[in-house]
Formats: C-alpha cells, sequence, structure tokens
C-alpha cells in the first residue's frame, strides 16, 4: 500500500475503518482480491511476482497492511519479500508484540517498511527503518511512505476524509471508496522532499497516483463491525480507469465468507 488512513476505536459501532490504495507499477503482475487457493483464510490481493501481499484479512478476524519506506538513496534490500510480513502475520496465532520481536531480529534483511497489524483486540504499527514500535491508541491515523501519521499533504487529507465520513451514525464501504480518489497534487510548499526530485515528488503527493507507468492499481475500504461481521470492498484499477469491484463479508465467530464481483 501506498496511502492508508484508519479509524480505531472511534465509532461506537464500527471499532476499526480502514481505507487505502496501493500504487504499483502497471506491468507488475497482480491478483486481485480472493481467498487465497494455498492458504483459503487469507483475503487480500496477491503480489504474483513475489507470492506475498500488501494488505489482508483473516478469517479470524486478523489485519494486515504494509507500506514501503521511500529512500531512494538507501540501496534496496532484496533477501525477504515485504509482501510475506502480512501473509506470515495473517496465518498466525502469535502475539503481535511477539511476532513484531521476530521482525525486530530480522529489520534488515527486507526493504524499508510500515506495517499495520490488527489481531481483532489490539492494533500496532512498526517501522524497520527507525525500528519504531507503536501501540495504537484510540483515534484517527495516516499512513504512507514515511511512518505514523507523517504530515504529508495527502495522508492528512485522507485522515479529514476519514474523519468526516465517519461521524455519521452509518455508513457501508460503498460510501467509503471514492475517498481516496482525489487525483490532484499538492502545492510545490508543502511537498516532503524524499529524494525522488521534484515532477516525481508532485506526481506522488496525489491521493490517486497517475503516471504513465504507475498509479493507484486498487483502492480498498474495510469496515469491522461491533457484531464482528467484517465487510472489505476493493476496486480495481487500469491506468487510472475502473475495472471491477471484489466485495466480501467475513463473519469470524461462524468463519463464514461471501463475495461479489462486479465488473464494469
Amino acid at each position: 500500500m501506498c496511502l492508508i488512513a484508519f479509524s480505531y476505536k472511534v465509532h461506537p459501532n464500527y471499532p476499526l475503518v480502514i481505507i487505502a490504495n496501493r500504487d504499483e507499477f502497471y506491468d507488475r503482475p497482480t491478483a486481485a482480491a480472493h481467498f487465497w487457493e494455498d492458504n483459503p483464510a487469507i483475503l487480500g490481493g496477491r503480489d504474483l511476482l513475489q507470492q506475498g501481499s500488501w494488505m489482508g484479512l483473516s478469517k479470524n478476524g486478523r489485519f494486515a497492511a504494509i507500506t514501503n519506506y521511500r529512500e531512494p538513496s538507501q540501496p534496496e534490500t532484496t533477501l525477504l519479500s515485504r509482501g510475506e510480513i502480512v501473509s506470515q502475520f495473517l496465518l498466525s496465532t502469535e502475539p503481535i508484540e511477539s511476532f513484531i520481536d521476530s521482525l525486530r531480529e530480522k529489520r534488515n534483511l527486507y526493504g524499508g517498511y510500515n506495517v499495520l497489524l490488527f489481531d481483532g483486540q489490539q492494533m500496532h504499527h512498526y517501522n524497520n527503518v527507525f525500528d519504531e514500535h507503536n501501540k495504537i491508541e484510540p483515534g484517527t491515523y495516516g499512513l504512507s511512505n514515511a511512518t505514523l501519521n507523517t504530515t504529508w499533504p495527502k495522508v492528512e487529507k485522507a485522515k479529514n476524509s476519514l474523519i468526516n465520513s465517519t461521524q455519521n451514525k452509518q455508513f457501508e464501504v460503498q460510501d467509503l471508496i471514492l475517498l481516496l480518489s482525489d487525483d490532484n497534487i499538492a502545492h510545490d510548499e508543502v511537498l516532503p522532499n524524499t529524494g525522488v526530485g521534484i515532477h516525481l515528488e508532485r506526481a506522488l503527493s496525489a491521493q490517486f497516483v497517475k503516471l504513465p507507468n504507475y498509479g493507484t492499481r486498487c483502492s480498498t475500504a474495510i469496515i469491522f463491525n461491533k457484531n464482528e461481521d467484517i465487510h472489505f470492498l476493493e476496486r480495481t484499477y487500469d491506468k487510472g480507469s475502473f475495472l471491477f469491484d471484489r466485495s466480501f463479508t467475513i463473519k469470524p465467530k461462524s468463519l463464514a465468507a461471501s463475495d461479489t464481483r462486479h465488473d464494469k
């Protein structure tokens, strides 16, 4: 993922609400959200190059999402794929704290990343570049390619959009999916300087990224209901144009799940 906003234990009916965009090269092979054939307990999209994921749920109610840390001056470590962290956590029953301890032990084997982990009871964030571990307290947060709540323009915009939407008594994933569709770039004076050059910095400052060979490949909205149902909607794009929706409902207590696909 490249942009995530989430509301944690703020709304009385929805203890966790997530909106996210995944930005990637258009030619990187990817499977849209589905229950994995080799690990059917996992729901999420899949990177077919490394077989990992950027975001997923498990049928027992676990959630994980990962973003790259943008630092082009540092060599990219490729010993291990960051996407495997998502699937490892979703398949695990290990407590979050000990899972993060294990990530710390091999933090230098991955490229820079942030990971969000939720086990149904508590939520944590970990950044391997700074060895930063945060236990998430109730509130609304944003994450892109720096670290948690870094005040990049698109992060602040995403947080504010989610705050405004979750003030409603009720809402659905369909109400949230377009919150990160804004393709306007930020003004130069508020752009971060991450070392990619001003032209790319401008393009990447949009919530919905559109470049000739790279951009937002999908948007995701997830709602954890207080009755423990989880509603998941992923919208897939082809070079900025709507392709199809995939929606799912997980009921962790019964381990039941359903899915629907709506093509253009």
